[in-house]
């Protein structure tokens, strides 16, 4: 696993991306910890099996892609990543997301302990 902070969280969302876009659950999934806060497009879930059934009740044929805009290291086994999402639907609708993640370092790796995706601000007029 890479240790720069950028590497370490491209390696995971890597991952997670790879899982998605093989309609994959139990892989997304792995790349989270036991007791992870997840919150997707619909209400917040604690833990693996939540993140499981959110990515099991996707269409098949869901991919992602992502960028990471911004990365911060506030403890040596803490990792912030922040930066969007393009999540493209089997139709072809392309969803842009605002995508944040802490991801924190143990023995079994870097795993995502807290996930957020929202929608862009939107210009102000």
């Amino acid at each position: 696993m890479p240790d720069t902070e950028g590497g370490i969280v491209r390696a995971v969302l890597d991952e997670w991306k790879a899982g998605i876009d093989a309609h994959d659950p139990a892989r997304v999934a792995a790349v989270f910890t036991e007791d992870a806060v997840f919150q997707g497009l619909q209400p917040y879930t604690v833990g693996r099996d939540g993140v499981f059934a959110y990515y099991d009740s996707q269409p098949p044929g869901l991919t992602v892609d992502y960028r990471i805009s911004e990365v911060r290291r506030p403890a040596e086994q803490v990792v912030l990543g922040y930066g969007a999402a393009t999540f493209t639907k089997p139709d072809g609708t392309v969803l842009v997301l605002m995508l944040g993640v802490v991801l924190t370092g143990g023995g079994d790796g870097w795993r995502i302990q807290q996930y957020q995706v929202s929608a862009p601000p939107q210009p102000s007029i």
